[in-house]
């Protein structure tokens, strides 16, 4: 187990189920995913099965399971970018990034989900690159978007 990991879950009292959600917030804060080891020392120090931790966990969007790429893609599916074409930005990043929402490539460089609302439905379909607004995006401007990040990450 991490250092962090530790650290966190010794920070917190044994038994308290109230301090799962917390204790998940900062471990992800901290690692940047929640961890399989994490998930039975929490389960460990909170008497809760790890069963029913990731099962509480994957009902929030907010936890990964997964480290995210060095690029990470949050792709608008609500109504308007749905409207204005989200599905096919959606299929042009999983064309691109070869995995599917919530995987990162092999090579470690890309990352994405897909959410139902990032705020800027008057210029959609919309996208953040590493929380930056991308928008209005096409099918076609993907793939060079990605492309030039791709070799700006490559040449740091």
């Amino acid at each position: 187990m991490t250092d962090s990991v530790e650290k966190i879950v010794s920070s917190y009292k044994s038994g308290r189920r109230e301090d799962l959600i917390p204790i998940l917030q900062k471990i992800q804060e901290a690692v940047g995913y929640i961890p399989e080891e994490a998930i039975v020392a929490i389960g460990n120090k909170l008497k809760i099965s790890t069963t029913k931790i990731y099962g509480l966990a994957t009902f929030y969007d907010q936890f990964r399971f997964f480290p995210q790429g060095k690029i990470h893609i949050t792709i608008c599916n609500g109504t308007t970018c749905y409207i204005n074409g989200a599905s096919d930005v959606i299929e042009a990043v999983r064309e691109f990034v070869g995995t599917e929402p919530g995987d990162t490539s092999r090579d470690k460089l890309f990352s994405y989900e897909v959410t139902t609302c990032v705020g800027g439905c008057h210029s959609s379909p919309v996208i953040l690159v590493n929380g930056e607004y991308h928008a209005p995006v096409t099918p076609e401007s993907i793939s060079e978007m990605l492309s030039k990040l791709r070799v700006v990450i490559e040449n740091e």
